[in-house]
């Protein structure tokens, strides 16, 4: 089966600095035909294929995870800080858009908490590798919720 739109795809893959460094790997399962659950370079690489292709690209920053925005920078003051939640940590908040967002706890200093909700990944260029390791039909469900369910994908 050729990856087309509103197919279920399963990859195994690598991502690297461009220095080779690892970074992350495993597998992933995604909803195909611009459903954002992949970086688009690497969906537009796999349309039209099938299992056991592979490829390899270079991403831009902005192909990738994106610039980093200093506005998702956030000092908090200590008092309003969650007990129990450490540097490493991540807390839900809002963006400046109201959306939630992610937040690491980058550091506590005194009477302040440094927050980040910058991808720990954003504006670094990376090295992305995979080889297509299943294709099929999506189900009506998953196409409705805008990803893959089950193994590798989503779990409700």
């Amino acid at each position: 089966m050729q990856i087309i739109q509103d197919t279920a795809v399963t990859i195994k893959y690598q991502v690297t600095s461009p220095a080779g460094k690892p970074l992350d790997s495993g597998h992933l399962s995604y909803l195909h035909g611009g459903y954002e659950n992949i970086f688009p370079k690497v969906e537009a690489a796999l349309n039209g294929q099938a299992v056991g292709f592979a490829v390899k690209l270079d991403l831009s920053a902005e192909d990738a995870f994106g610039e980093r925005d200093e506005s998702l920078v956030r000092v908090i003051p200590k008092a309003e800080f969650p007990p129990g939640v450490k540097v490493g940590g991540q807390l839900q908040g809002a963006g400046d858009d109201g959306q939630p967002r992610v937040f690491n706890v980058m550091k506590i200093k005194g009477p302040e908490v440094h927050l980040d909700g910058n991808h720990e990944l954003a504006g670094q260029a990376l090295h992305f590798s995979c080889t297509v390791t299943d294709v099929r039909a999506a189900t009506a469900e998953e196409i409705a919720h805008r990803h893959v369910h089950g193994t590798h994908g989503h779990q409700h």
